[in-house]
């Protein structure tokens, strides 16, 4: 088969071995992946896969089942599904435990399944499951043009959820208020932490999500409401702050530090079901939407990464394989 290979400072898409199937897993002939900005980190050297994980980049995929290991009741051959992978979507076939395999949504394609896994596992497991978000508490979202970003506005307006987003342009905001954000601010026009008392009526936030770390620690921390919850998701600003311990023993106040990728199969598997159980239905009603920026060819890998880079995308950058 052939999959991107890193080549010096260039992507280049060469053979290589086809992953063996074992018992339990299901191998998928490649559609379509996305580009994730673990990815570029991967590939500067930044983020190595999990032990045991394809060093081959690509964190989610959808496509067909060819093949089934053995015991695998989950999926049938000829399924076309979608996948959460700790490595290996950039290539024509990948294997995966079934449990981390779903079905795609009726009335979904397969560029549209492969903007799923990834953003909509991690802004679930981190709103829902480790945050424990309610209907009614108040979310702001780092970075909300983001893939995350836009899965979690969709998924918050579904469930009853007001939230607020920071972001770098005007577009972005307003595309943002269109998906369903309430309102946000843009980074560059000063400390989104000035706004929040307009946003939540004095209250603060129940629920943090942020990937930017230690830049935003202390404003995040007081944008918090009494007994609120900061996830933190990623560290592009930093990964050293101090903190003010005061501050979060007298709102009780919780700080998450959470990642995807090197966790269990189990892990993700019970991720994926609660998507099954929760998103999927609105996924098929229309009520919650992927929102896909920009389709490329997967020869086109180095150029989707560029444009992540720049910082220009809404949503998902997805890379067609076949």
């Amino acid at each position: 088969m052939h999959a991107i290979v890193i080549d010096g400072d260039k992507l280049g898409w060469q053979a290589v071995d086809a992953p063996s199937l074992g018992a339990g897993e299901v191998r998928i002939k490649v559609a379509a992946t996305a580009v994730n900005r673990a990815d570029l980190v991967q590939r500067h050297g930044g983020y190595p896969p999990p032990p045991g994980a394809s060093d081959i980049l690509g964190l989610e995929c959808s496509g067909t089942v060819i093949e089934l290991g053995e015991g695998v009741t989950r999926v049938s051959i000829g399924d076309e599904v979608c996948a959460l992978l700790s490595g290996g979507g950039y290539a024509e076939e990948v294997v995966v435990a079934a449990g981390q395999v779903q079905r795609l949504p009726k009335g979904f394609d397969l560029v549209q399944g492969a903007a799923i896994p990834e953003v909509f596992a991690t802004a679930y497991l981190n709103l829902f499951m480790e945050a424990g978000l309610t209907r009614g508490e108040r979310v702001l979202l780092h970075a909300g043009a983001s893939g995350v970003g836009t899965a979690a506005i969709g998924m918050c307006k579904a469930m009853g959820n007001p939230c607020y987003v920071t972001v770098g342009s005007q577009d972005k905001l307003d595309q943002c208020i269109a998906l369903g954000a309430s309102g946000g601010s843009i980074r560059h026009d000063g400390p989104f932490a000035e706004q929040v008392a307009a946003w939540t009526d004095d209250k603060g936030f129940d629920v943090i999500l942020d990937p930017v770390g230690a830049n935003y620690l202390a404003d995040n921390l007081a944008s918090l409401s009494l007994e609120g919850r900061l996830v933190l998701i990623g560290l592009m600003g930093g990964a050293a702050a101090e903190i003010n311990l005061g501050l979060l023993l007298m709102k009780r106040l919780r700080v998450i530090g959470s990642t995807l990728r090197a966790r269990s199969v189990a892990a993700k598997s019970a991720v994926m079901d609660e998507l099954l159980r929760n998103i999927w239905p609105r996924f098929e009603s229309g009520e919650v939407k992927t929102v896909v920026d920009t389709v490329l060819p997967i020869a086109e890998a180095d150029a989707a990464h560029q444009l992540m880079a720049a910082d220009k995308n809404v949503g998902k950058i997805v890379l067609q394989v076949g």
